[in-house]
This record gives structure tokens, C-alpha cells and sequence, in this order.
């Protein structure tokens, strides 16, 4: 397929700012597409080479990109330096470079989607000597060929900083018009593209299997080894209110102050762990993999866990912060396993030898659990958890485990399935009273006198996902420390955010938004200042949140309700 076709609904989509209207643009494009295009357009749909649950680093920054730019161009580098100052996007710059290119040498070649994620894709599989050169030459090949509107939507891909607006929610909604929109119940039909998406982390596979007909969506089905998105809890502030929001009886467990794993053992019985962000952490968990082979009974499955990190020596519980570390750590594991050990509780189950439980009762699904995770303490057991009605008992419940260290607790609905990626209801979490929010960096100020060379004011964002942007709700300055020994510092985050600087100007920097933290806050008021139309009172920083997904930050529409 021409890229030019794409780039043509790249551009509509763009210029317009309706979401309905985007809807239309893409469902109209995929009515059009060919079967042999489903994949590789279904992604750069997404600003993406790769499926959702392939969380491969392309391993290109906007330096590279500009050095690709020159090899491409011929264009002068400091030229191409002050057009990313002057127009603060890449894309634009690619095209405005190409464009002076191109009135004096036309590329006869028509560019293809297929040759556009072709090079994409071969970026992340260099390793060794002369690995920058190379990515530069892939690059440079598509600019080469590229028309200059072509070029602008390829760097942003490459960045993933497409500008379309294009969020899942609307390609979503555009896969089952095109699919269904003849049909009378097109909720229904948005309902199971939802659902089989959501056991797929994959809408090429989604999209070809609706082109089908609703028979063929309903047959997609978990597979274990392959992250799914994990089911979301909405908050209640007592335990009074968590029954009436889930029902009575209720199986009430400990809120434990951890991060999720998503523990798979596949039908060649190897076992991998995810994250709740689809990443895969099988090699620095080795112990987990042990418990598992040990403790848990059964041929292949799929366990919702918290993994909970503890002092070894005093077999005391430790803080999310200390243990999050242990998530990105590629070298040193087994010194660091021993430092900093895990226990995983188990909480829930999806799916076990070769049966999907997401339709399966809560409580039967706990039963398997019960049944075939040995209780093990500080290696792995099942989450310690009650059935009850009375308010009395899940209030002592709730005093108990924040006696113990832990967050609170959550309250599930006993005959509820398990819907990956929803935050429908099925269960609600109650801790102590606070507010808080979890939001993306998208910038921050450096400081001065004894804090100048330090970030120490930091932009913070919601997210709208039906425009698949971000929105700014205020600047957050405490809460970090300055003295690296007693917790998160302004050192530690200067460093972080420097490696995600896009641009800068004076003491400002602007960042690409993939830091996610937990903010407490007094109230939200209306505020002309930030592009959302909030403001924060009073924020603070809690805690960073490595194990969180992008989508997981807090929306512009739950912000309205909480002001």
C-alpha cells in the first residue's frame, strides 16, 4: 500500500479536532483496507511498529533523528537545531527539510506502509559496534524516499509523538463501524471489540478477526505467555461505602503496598511475569519463577498477583518505593534478589489448564486459587483475604491490615468475572482518607540558589483519552528530597528528566511524558492557567509509579467529578 494513502489520513485526522468526526475519517479508511494490510496499518494507525503488549525500544532520539535528517537532507546541522527550536516538533522539521530537498531532486520510488514499518521494526534488533550508525542509515533510507508530508508523520512515529489525537478508545469505535455499522446493537458489537482487545493487547488481530463477523471476535481468547491488561479498581472512602458499591457478602482482602504482576505459565509449562504496562520481568524476578514451579499446582495459567517486597533479615514489609527498583534492574540480579526479596500474593486467576475464568464467579475462581497456591509466607500464598457481610468484621479487617503496614483493603464483588483493562465496578479499594492522583510529568523548571543545576519544580498531567492527549493540572515542588539517603531526591529526578528532555527554554524543559507519579493534593479548583482548566492546591509528590501503564493516570473527566 502507497504511504501516501495513509499519510493522507494521518493529515485528516489531524486537522480534525471532532473525535466523532476522527471516528468517521478512520472507519471510513478501514472499510478500504485489503486483507494482506491489516497488520502493518493497524499499527501505524497507532503511531506504533509493534502490538501493544511488545514493549520494544526503538532506541531513537531526536539527535539521531536530526543526524538521520543530514545523511538524508544534506541539510546544515545547526539549520535543522534552530527549526526544532523555532517549530518544537521534529515532524515539521523533517518536512520542512524535505521539501527544500525535494524541489531539487524528486524521488522517483513510491514509499509503502510495508517498507515504513519494515525499517521501524529492524531498529530495536541492533546490538554491538556501529548499532547508532545503522539505526541512522534506516532512518535516513525512508527520509530519503519520502515526500515531505511523509517524512513529517515518519519521525513522529519514530518518536511516538504522532499529534492525530488518535487514543484506543477511537480506534476502537472505528474498527466496529467498519466492521458493524450496519448492525442495529452497535453497543453490543463495541462492547465485544472491547473485550476481545482487551484479552489481546493486539487490535491487528482484533481488527481481522471482526472483518469477520462476531463469531470469529467471540473465539479470540487468553492465551497464557502473552500479557493482558489487568482489571482496575475504583475507590471508596469506608467500608460502608465499598458494600454498597459491591454488595454484601463480599470477599474483603488486604490492599497491599506493592505493584502487580501478571504470573503465566504457558502450555510448554515455561513460566513469564508482566507488569500491569505489558512489560515482561520473568529475568529479573528468578525467584517468583522458583515459587511457581514449586508451590503452584497446575499445568498452565494465568495469576493476578501483588508482589510485596521485605527486609530478609527482619522479615519486615517494605515501602512500593524500595522494591520498584527491582523492575527495571537488568544486571546484578541475584545480589539484588537477595537485598531486596518478594512475596506474592495471589488474588486473582484468569485462566487455568487450558480453561479462560473470566467469565467464572469471583468466588469460584478464589476456590482454584485456594485450592492450588501452597500458603508459603515471604515466598507466595494466596492474598489474605474474608467473606463477609458484617460491617463490624471487614471494619476489623480493615483496622488489622493497616495495623500490619498495609494500604487497606479491597472489596470485591463475590459473583463478579474478571473484565481486563476495566475499572467497572467489581471491586473498589478503601484506605485512609487522602487525596491523590496518579499523573505523567510533561515538564519542569530548574531551581535556584542552593537548588540551581536541580529540576525542582515539575508539570504534571491528566489524560483525555478520547483525544489521546495530555492535559496540565499543576506544578508539584514537595514532597522530594535533597539528600539522596532519605528517599526520592531532586538529583535522582533531575537525572530521570533530563534523559526525556524534548526541548527547553530559560529554566523550563519540556519532557516526553513517561514518568508517572502519585500526587496528593488539598482540592481542585477551575484554573485558567493549565490547558485542562484545573489547578491542584497544595500538591505533593508520593511516590513515583514505574509499575503503572500510560493509561492508568488519571482522566480529565475523573478530575471533574473530584472538584
Amino acid at each position: 500500500m502507497k504511504y501516501e494513502k495513509l499519510v493522507k489520513c494521518y493529515k485528516d485526522l489531524e486537522n480534525q479536532p471532532s473525535t466523532l468526526k476522527k471516528t468517521e475519517i478512520l472507519s471510513s479508511f478501514l472499510k478500504n483496507l485489503k486483507s494482506k494490510d491489516y497488520k502493518e496499518i493497524i499499527y501505524l494507525l497507532q503511531g506504533r511498529a509493534f502490538p501493544d503488549y511488545q514493549k520494544k525500544d526503538l532506541g531513537i532520539s531526536e539527535n539521531l533523528i536530526q543526524k538521520a535528517l543530514e545523511k538524508a537532507t544534506g541539510a546544515n546541522s545547526e539549520n535543522i537545531t534552530n527549526e526544532w527550536k523555532k517549530l518544537g516538533d521534529l515532524g515539521l522539521v523533517a518536512e520542512k527539510v524535505v521539501k527544500n530537498k525535494t524541489q531539487k531532486t524528486l524521488s522517483k520510488k513510491e514509499l509503502t506502509s510495508e517498507k515504513v514499518l519494515s525499517n521501524i521494526q529492524k531498529l530495536p534488533e541492533f546490538e554491538g559496534k556501529k548499532t547508532v550508525d545503522k539505526k541512522i542509515s534506516l532512518v535516513a533510507e525512508l527520509i530519503t524516499a519520502a515526500k515531505p508530508l511523509e517524512a513529517r508523520y515518519i519521525v513522529r512515529t519514530i518518536l511516538h509523538d504522532m499529534r492525530i489525537g488518535v487514543g484506543s478508545g477511537t480506534l476502537r469505535d472505528a474498527i466496529t463501524n467498519a466492521c458493524f455499522g450496519e448492525e442495529e446493537n452497535i453497543k453490543k458489537y463495541k462492547e465485544l471489540v472491547q473485550e476481545a482487545y482487551d484479552k489481546t493487547t493486539d487490535f491487528s488481530v482484533v481488527f481481522e478477526k471482526a472483518c469477520k463477523g462476531e463469531e470469529a471476535l467471540k473465539k479470540i481468547n487468553l492465551k497464557p505467555g502473552k500479557p493482558v491488561k489487568v482489571m482496575l479498581f475504583q475507590k471508596a472512602e469506608t467500608v460502608k461505602e465499598g458494600f454498597e458499591k459491591v454488595g454484601q457478602p463480599c470477599l474483603i482482602e488486604y490492599k497491599y503496598d506493592g505493584f502487580r504482576m501478571l504470573i503465566n505459565k504457558d502450555e510448554r509449562g515455561e513460566i513469564k511475569i508482566f507488569t500491569r504496562r505489558l512489560e515482561e520481568i520473568t529475568k529479573q524476578f528468578p525467584e517468583v519463577k522458583e515459587y511457581i514451579e514449586k508451590y503452584v499446582e497446575g499445568e498452565n495459567f494465568i495469576l493476578d498477583t501483588e508482589a510485596v517486597g521485605y527486609d530478609s533479615k527482619k522479615k519486615e514489609y517494605m515501602p512500593f518505593q524500595e522494591i520498584s527498583q527491582r523492575i527495571k534492574r537488568k544486571y546484578d540480579i541475584e545480589k539484588v534478589k537477595k537485598e531486596l526479596p518478594v512475596e506474592i500474593n495471589v488474588f486473582d486467576i484468569l485462566y487455568y489448564n487450558g480453561k479462560s475464568l473470566l467469565k467464572k464467579p469471583l468466588e469460584e475462581r478464589r476456590e482454584i486459587i485456594e485450592k492450588n497456591v501452597e500458603n508459603k509466607n515471604w515466598k507466595i500464598r494466596p492474598s489474605k483475604a474474608i467473606k463477609t457481610k458484617s460491617i463490624k468484621e471487614a471494619n476489623k479487617f480493615y483496622n488489622d491490615a493497616l495495623k500490619k503496614g498495609e494500604e487497606g483493603v479491597m472489596m470485591k464483588n463475590l459473583s463478579a468475572p474478571y473484565k481486563p483493562g476495566s475499572r467497572v465496578g467489581y471491586g473498589v479499594k478503601v484506605k485512609p482518607a487522602e487525596n491523590e492522583l496518579d499523573l505523567v510529568i510533561t515538564g519542569a523548571d530548574y531551581g535556584k540558589g542552593k537548588r540551581a543545576g536541580w529540576l525542582t519544580s515539575f508539570y504534571v498531567a491528566c489524560q483525555d483519552p478520547d483525544k489521546d492527549k495530555f492535559l496540565e493540572i499543576g506544578k508539584v515542588s514537595t514532597g522530594l528530597k535533597e539528600k539522596e539517603s532519605e528517599g526520592l531526591s531532586y538529583k535522582e529526578m533531575t537525572n530521570k528528566m533530563k534523559k526525556l528532555e524534548k526541548e527547553s527554554e530559560g529554566r523550563h524543559i519540556k519532557v516526553e511524558p513517561k514518568i508517572i507519579v502519585e500526587i496528593t493534593y488539598q482540592n481542585i479548583q477551575k484554573s485558567p492557567t493549565y490547558n485542562s482548566g484545573y489547578a491542584l492546591r497544595f500538591p505533593r509528590f508520593t511516590r513515583l509509579r514505574p509499575d503503572k501503564n500510560m493509561d492508568e493516570i488519571s482522566t480529565i473527566g475523573e478530575i471533574e467529578k473530584l472538584k
